[in-house]
């Protein structure tokens, strides 16, 4: 069976996991990378190197004039010293998260979602969940599409090796052998898109928002 038509079978269903508040802007604009989302702002100079190029310890906001407010996530999972020691291929920290901030991200697996939410640094936040179909997502932008086989954000509880072909294409990555290695759980942790995904809202399954000590809202 071809990659992408396992991939759909073995995960139906992507999730991303957005900041509170997040929903309007994406069903608008879609699902930007951080590259994307500074380019729709207007962001340049020291302040977007300082944002696409360098750890973000925090989550940053950034505003414009029409399109109002959005928050670019903190990467407090990675420790750049463990990171350095974990490149490969001759990459950089300031490589790596130029790489990073391009992509828009999903998980495979609806564990690797629950982990996220349940993080020390996110658990006790409101988040917005976004759940889409993979094959709609392949079809249409199946070209840009990278696999991964872990969290290519964080470092921790070690930081992997990782280079040029952590992220590697539905066709060249080995889906099969990591299905028989690892299962579902393990055999794709992220599906990114290069830059955006501008249709999103069209293949959407789900939207609501949860945590904290409100319940789940529904967004559709």
């Amino acid at each position: 069976m071809p990659n992408h038509e396992t991939l759909v079978e073995v995960y139906p269903r992507l999730y991303h996991m957005a900041h509170v508040g997040a929903w309007p802007s994406i069903e608008r604009f879609g699902l930007l990378s951080t590259t994307a989302l500074l380019d729709l702002f207007e962001i340049g100079g020291e302040r977007r190197e300082q944002l696409e190029s360098s750890k973000r310890s925090r989550s940053e906001e950034i505003n414009h004039p029409t399109h109002g407010r959005a928050l670019l996530r903190d990467q407090i999972p990675l420790n750049e010293r463990k990171l350095a020691k974990a490149l490969q291929d001759g990459l950089t920290p300031r490589d790596w998260y130029r790489l990073l901030n391009r992509k828009a991200y999903f998980w495979g697996p609806e564990s690797r979602l629950k982990i996220l939410r349940e993080a020390r640094e996110y658990n006790d936040h409101r988040q917005t969940i976004i759940v889409i179909d993979t094959g709609q997502l392949i079809a249409r932008h199946g070209e840009r599409i990278s696999l991964c086989h872990m969290n290519s954000g964080a470092t921790q509880p070690m930081a992997f090796p990782r280079g040029l072909s952590t992220f590697l294409s539905i066709d060249s990555y080995p889906l099969a052998d990591r299905l028989r290695k690892y299962g579902m759980k393990g055999a794709v942790a992220e599906v990114t898109v290069d830059y955006s995904v501008p249709d999103l809202r069209e293949f959407v399954i789900e939207a609501y928002e949860i945590g904290g000590s409100k319940k789940r809202q529904d967004l559709l």
